[in-house]
């Protein structure tokens, strides 16, 4: 049985990769892919606090289950916007969109 405190740091880990990739890309698919690690530690956290304060329920999982759902409907919705921007601009950069302020 593998320790809680590994999903802890595996947590962790992707939650400051996805942080990292966030701040660092400047192109829109690779800063979706960031936040998508991000929300997927959040999904691990979720879970490891279930096992390790309330082993035998599942509160854990369902808010788990919850957030995939949300995150995957964001996606679908993220997707759509980038590729409706790749349309009206022919770029995926965040600097292209900086010309909808004019």
């Amino acid at each position: 049985m593998v320790p809680v405190e590994y999903f802890f740091v595996l947590s962790a880990l992707l939650f400051f990769i996805g942080v990292f990739g966030f701040v660092t890309r400047r192109n829109l698919i690779a800063m979706l892919i960031s936040v998508e690690l991000i929300l997927n530690s959040v999904d691990i956290n979720f879970a490891a606090f279930n096992r390790l304060l309330f082993p035998g329920q599942f509160e854990g999982f369902f808010f788990t289950l919850f957030s995939i759902g949300v995150s995957a409907a964001e996606t679908a919705v993220a997707v759509a916007i980038i590729i409706n921007v790749y349309r009206n601009f022919h770029s995926d950069q965040v600097n292209c969109i900086e010309n909808m302020k004019n």
